[in-house]
């Protein structure tokens, strides 16, 4: 089983047990390496030393940002995936040359898919980095987060070229089993010069419920006070909010030149 079953509590416990060994494990080396960093002869080695340093650093950050979220409350996955995007710029993309874009709204997620989420956006973005082919380009990988209706999309997306990634989507049995255990799937698309993979699954229940009533409240919270109520925009059921032609083209709305992406 890749994640803890929420109605196991015994799962929940070992994870964090498991979490709490592996950081442990990563302070304790970078304390060693610390160390050898004072008793180092020579600038060069004190430099290469440092250079460990911050790369331990790097990874214990992108750790701790990889824990499930605690607590029965909703979690807004947006907020979690922009975190965990700036510990793996710190201890993987920055080094690699790479720009990572974000483009996401909220979206409250119970704490265990929150976090299935965000394991196959670290995934995807990991394989996007090491399979992607820039050549004179300057590397980008962007991450869109969008729902429509019950329907959560996210699609990440690089700008290499195709050279060598075809089966790149064998490489992926976690991120696939990750899936479906949303109940989701994985779609790859590519072209000359990018490979998109788009991510889509739908909300439970409880997430249904706290995304419309917070998608209702926003639109309330917009409307000009000398205009009535579009009927078009109000609909009776959650899965019908808002015409369901606008944003429906994820992926062409994210390679619009117009789009704008905030930069991590």
């Amino acid at each position: 089983m890749l994640s803890p079953d929420p109605h196991r509590p015994q799962d929940g416990v070992l994870l964090r047990e498991l979490h709490h060994r592996i950081d442990q494990g990563i302070a304790s080396a970078i304390d060693l390496v610390s160390a050898a960093v004072i008793r180092a002869d020579g600038a060069e080695a004190k430099t290469a030393l440092s250079d460990v340093v911050e790369l331990l650093s790097g990874h214990a950050a992108l750790h701790r940002a990889l824990a499930m979220p605690q607590g029965g409350a909703l979690h807004d996955a947006a907020t979690y995936i922009r975190k965990l995007g700036c510990a793996m710029r710190q201890s993987l993309l920055d080094r690699m040359g790479i720009r990572l874009a974000f483009a996401t709204e909220c979206l409250p997620l119970q704490s265990e898919r929150c976090w299935r989420l965000g394991l196959i956006v670290h995934d995807l973005i990991v394989s996007g980095a090491k399979h992607a082919y820039f050549d004179a380009r300057a590397g980008e990988i962007k991450v869109k987060l969008t729902r429509i209706g019950a329907v959560v999309n996210c699609v990440v997306l690089d700008n290499g070229s195709r050279l060598a990634r075809a089966d790149m989507g064998r490489e992926r049995p976690i991120s696939c089993d990750l899936a479906r255990g949303l109940g989701g799937r994985i779609e790859h698309g590519f072209a000359a010069e990018f490979t998109s993979v788009v991510f889509s699954f739908h909300l439970s229940e409880r997430e249904r419920q706290a995304n419309w009533s917070m998608a209702t409240r926003r639109m309330r919270s917009r409307r000009p006070s000398a205009i009535g109520a579009d009927p078009k925009m109000l609909r009776a059921h959650p899965n019908e909010l808002g015409p369901p032609s606008k944003g429906s083209d994820v992926l062409g709305d994210l390679l619009s030149p117009s789009h704008r992406m905030a930069a991590l």
